[in-house]
């Protein structure tokens, strides 16, 4: 699953801004379907403050329909947000709000991050509020669309709207949630990417998340 570039906004209020955004997130999408590359992760965009988070999704969905219409066998993959600044898509609503504009369904899924997750308030920290949380996303959006996670603990607190990754293990959010993935068979066979701040840790916290996996 590759990442598209964070200058991107497919929602933007803007005529010009958002031609812009869209042009470049056609070139992702070619650049995925040349490559071979299957998901394409990006994040849902801004609507800037000038206008309402509703029309700014209508406009995200557009976007996709445009670049999935231009391309072949390349899925569309919205990462939720934290909800930080005017961003969209902090909400399992506005993901699906979304996915509901998007004419082709098949092609077009949903990248969860544990640390924005938890920063938009939902509550990650103990396995019971994990099995709470991914029920409600199976209710308002459906495993069916998840293609991908990831895993980062937290700086900021839950309900922060605070992007501010951590080391797994070193921030608030604990190891609980990634004890729950590594045991729960609704998360094989989809990428699980580390996006933690040290990457010289990243050896160290692969292993652990394999210790995590009850035997």
């Amino acid at each position: 699953m590759a990442h598209d570039s964070y200058l991107i906004n497919p929602g933007h209020p803007e005529p010009e801004g958002l031609a812009k955004s869209r042009r470049a997130f056609l070139d992702e999408m070619r650049r995925c379907e040349q490559l071979g590359l299957k998901l394409l992760n990006f994040h849902p965009g801004s609507h800037l403050g000038k206008i309402s988070e509703e029309e700014c999704l209508q406009r995200v969905a557009e976007s996709i329909n445009q670049a999935l219409a231009q391309t072949v066998g390349v899925t569309a993959v919205i990462e939720n947000t934290a909800g930080q600044g005017s961003n969209v898509g902090y909400r399992f609503e506005h993901l699906a709000a979304i996915i509901a504009g998007v004419s082709d369904q098949s092609r077009v899924g949903v990248c969860l991050d544990t640390c924005h997750s938890l920063a938009a308030g939902y509550d990650l920290r103990t396995e019971e509020s994990c099995a709470a949380v991914f029920a409600e996303f199976e209710q308002v959006v459906g495993f069916k669309y998840l293609r991908g996670m990831h895993l980062n603990d937290i700086k900021s607190t839950m309900g922060s709207k605070v992007d501010r990754h951590a080391n797994l293990g070193r921030g608030n959010l604990g190891l609980n949630v990634f004890r729950y993935l590594m045991n729960n068979l609704r998360f094989d066979e989809i990428p699980l990417i580390l996006e933690t701040i040290d990457e010289t840790l990243w050896p160290e916290e692969i292993k652990l998340l394999y210790t995590l996996i009850d035997k």
